[in-house]
C-alpha cells in the first residue's frame, strides 16, 4: 500500500511540474509577444541577455540565441541557491530556465498590437504572472529571482524593490545605447511585473496575530499541532467584564493566517482576533523550507 505521505509528495511534485511548465510558457510568450515586438528590456538576467543580444547584433552583426545567454548567466546563481535555499527548489528552477530558453527559441514572434504602452503594461502582466506561478511552484525564473529569494530567506523581508532598483541600472545602459523612450517604457513593464509578483507571492509577507481567549491552553495546543510558530501568552483583565483574559500573540506568514484563524475559532467560538501586518522579524522565526 502506498504511504499517504508519499502520495502527497507525488501530488505536490506533479503540481509543481505543471506550474513550472505553465510559467515557462507565459514567460516565453511575454518575450515573444511583447518584449521583442516593443523592443523592451525585461528585468534581471533576461534583460541582460536581451541587452547583450542587441549589442552583439548592432556592433558585430552576430546573432546570439537568447537561450544560450540566459542559461550561461544563470550558472552561478543556481549554485548559490542550491547550497543555501533548497535542492528541489533549485531543480525546478533549472527546469524553468531550460524551458523558457527552449520556448523562446521555438515560438515564433507574435504581433497583437503596436501600441507601446499596451505592450509595456500587458507584457508586465504576463511576466509578473509567469514569475508568480513559478514561485508558487517552489521554483523561480533564476537570475535575480534567485538573488532576491536568497536575500529574503536570510533577512525575513521582501527584496523585490531592491531588484527593481538593480534593474534600473540595466535600463540606464539600455537608454544610453538604444534611446530613452524604450528605456522608460521598459520601466513601466518592469514596475507592473514586480508589483504583480509582490502582491501575489505571500511567502515572505508576515502578519501578527493577537487572539484574546478564555481557553489559552486548549487554543495553543490546537495551533501548535498544525504549525511550528511560537506563541506568547500575555495575561490581562477585561475592561468591561473585569474577568481574567489571555492574549495569545504569534507571527505567521500571510498564507498561514486563515489556517490559524480557523483553528482558533474551532476551539473558542467567542475568541477575539486582531491581525496586522509585520514589516520584519528579528530573531528565531521558523520558515517552512522551500523543499
Amino acid at each position: 500500500m502506498t504511504h499517504p505521505n508519499n502520495m502527497k509528495s507525488t501530488r505536490n511534485h506533479v503540481k509543481s511540474f505543471l506550474l513550472v511548465v505553465l510559467s515557462s510558457m507565459l514567460g516565453a510568450l511575454a518575450i515573444k509577444i511583447f518584449i521583442e515586438n516593443g523592443n523592451l528590456f525585461p528585468g534581471g538576467f533576461a534583460g541582460i541577455s536581451v541587452l547583450i543580444q542587441r549589442l552583439s547584433l548592432r556592433y558585430y552583426d552576430i546573432v546570439i540565441p537568447f537561450g544560450v545567454l540566459y542559461l550561461a548567466l544563470n550558472i552561478y546563481p543556481t549554485i548559490l541557491v542550491y547550497h543555501f535555499v533548497g535542492k528541489w527548489f533549485t531543480r525546478y528552477s533549472i527546469l524553468q530556465i531550460v524551458l523558457v530558453s527552449l520556448f523562446v527559441e521555438i515560438i515564433p514572434e507574435i504581433v497583437i498590437t503596436n501600441d507601446i504602452l499596451l505592450i509595456a503594461v500587458f507584457g508586465g502582466i504576463f511576466s509578473g504572472l509567469a514569475a508568480s506561478l513559478s514561485l508558487m511552484a517552489n521554483a523561480s525564473g533564476g537570475g535575480t529571482d534567485f538573488i532576491a529569494l536568497y536575500i529574503s530567506h536570510k533577512t525575513n523581508t521582501q527584496s523585490w524593490n531592491y531588484i527593481l532598483a538593480g534593474n534600473a541600472v540595466i535600463l540606464g545602459i539600455a537608454g544610453l545605447l538604444f534611446g530613452w523612450e524604450i528605456a522608460l517604457y521598459s520601466i513601466i513593464f518592469q514596475f507592473v511585473s514586480t508589483t504583480i509578483v509582490s502582491n501575489l507571492y505571500q511567502r515572505y509577507k508576515l502578519m501578527s496575530i493577537r487572539m484574546f481567549t478564555a481557553y489559552p491552553d486548549e487554543l495553543t495546543a490546537a495551533i501548535l499541532s498544525q504549525t511550528r510558530h511560537g506563541i506568547t501568552k500575555i495575561w490581562g483583565e477585561g475592561g468591561y467584564s473585569k474577568k481574567e483574559v489571555c492574549m495569545l500573540y504569534m507571527v505567521v506568514n500571510t498564507y498561514e493566517v486563515n489556517q490559524v484563524v480557523s483553528i482558533a475559532q474551532s476551539v473558542d467560538e467567542k475568541v477575539f482576533i486582531d491581525i496586522s501586518k509585520t514589516e520584519k522579524v528579528i530573531g528565531n522565526y521558523y520558515r517552512k523550507p522551500l523543499d
